[in-house]
């Protein structure tokens, strides 16, 4: 099986001439009857040896970090990343696989940001606080950031850009709150608007990326769905906390019916966008929200069931007349918003 990643290899590579590769990809249109835009693909494992390596490389990457930390943490955090790059070399730069390049990636940023946190820890203990921990939170997200910028430009890992947009959006939101500096009643408060504000403007960001590849037949898409992925949470989490859904048995039935209408709304913009990140990261609080509304309407013994049919027979439902039902969004948006989006039947790239 071939994917839309390998496909444009080929094409780059003069492997397959690009009206091949155009027929190929209507051909297959036609047989699934949806566009290839909505269809969501993203390369993550092309077969078991994917499996296999990740296996091996994580296996590997315990092991030096064992050895690291039996000298100290931060060394630790230096052998991973430095793990992860040469693995990189030969799996990612010339195997091109793609689930071992997502964990090497995740275990580069992770160990170039705990080798700096324990770096940190070692050199000021626990006495970091206020603004002044709130700072070096944003120093190590930034070196980070520059850290996983370096890998970007050496490996072009779709993830990549996703895990450098959130070392930056923590160094602003570190910055922001380090400037402002709340009062610890107001502390959390503040932090949920500002994560909020880097939620949408990841979001946008995502969207820059998928305009800039609507019929979603180039790596680019791939960048544009881990930004979505990433964005999601960052959206939803704030908006909920809102609501008054994160403490747990004092959600009300005003914020219940508030949590369903939002996720609504978030399923109309994942329709528009054709994207379905927004919906699996809200999924836990609509469904706490239903078990709520359900046990208030005096269904206790079923609620947890009543909640899983109902979510659950929603979401196959709207997998299986998704693109009807996103023809239908779009259709009622302006046309120059239209021709931004993914494409859909209705729609030219």
């Amino acid at each position: 099986m071939y994917s839309e990643s390998d496909l444009q290899s080929a094409v780059e590579a003069g492997v397959l001439p690009r009206d091949a590769a155009d027929a190929l990809r209507a051909h297959v249109t036609g047989m699934r009857t949806a566009p290839a835009a909505d269809e969501e693909h993203f390369r993550l494992v092309t077969g078991f040896n994917d499996i296999f390596v990740t296996i091996a490389a994580i296996i590997l990457l315990v092991a030096v970090a064992g050895i690291g930390q039996s000298v100290t943490d931060a060394l630790a955090g230096v052998l991973v990343a430095a793990t992860a790059w040469g693995l990189a070399e030969f799996f990612t730069l010339k195997r091109r696989m793609a689930l071992p390049s997502i964990v090497l990636l995740l275990a580069f940023t992770g160990g170039v940001a705990g080798a700096q946190i324990a770096g940190i820890e070692n050199s000021f203990g626990d006495d970091l606080g206020g603004r002044a921990g709130t700072l070096m939170v944003g120093a190590v997200a930034l070196v980070t950031a520059f850290a996983t910028w370096l890998h970007w430009r050496r490996f072009n890992v779709p993830i990549t850009i996703a895990a450098g947009t959130a070392a930056v959006a923590a160094t602003i939101v570190a910055a922001i709150l380090a400037a402002i500096n709340p009062s610890d009643a107001a502390r959390e408060e503040a932090a949920m608007a500002i994560i909020l504000i880097a939620g949408l403007a990841v979001f946008a960001f995502a969207m820059r990326w998928d305009m800039s590849d609507r019929a979603r037949e180039t790596r680019r898409s791939d960048v544009a769905f881990w930004l979505h992925l990433l964005a999601a949470p960052m959206i939803a989490h704030p908006l909920f906390w809102m609501l008054g859904v994160t403490d747990g048995d004092a959600i009300g039935a005003g914020a219940a019916f508030g949590v369903v209408g939002v996720y609504i709304a978030m399923g109309l913009v994942a329709l528009a966008v054709d994207r379905r990140a927004m919906l699996v990261s809200a999924l836990a609080y609509v469904l706490f929200a239903l078990t709520f509304l359900f046990r208030e309407f005096g269904v206790v013994e079923l609620n947890v069931a009543l909640t899983a049919l109902v979510i659950g027979s929603a979401l196959l439902s709207l997998s299986a007349f998704w693109g009807p039902i996103r023809r239908f969004v779009v259709d009622k948006l302006p046309g120059d918003l239209q021709m931004k989006l993914p494409v859909t039947h209705l729609t030219t790239a």
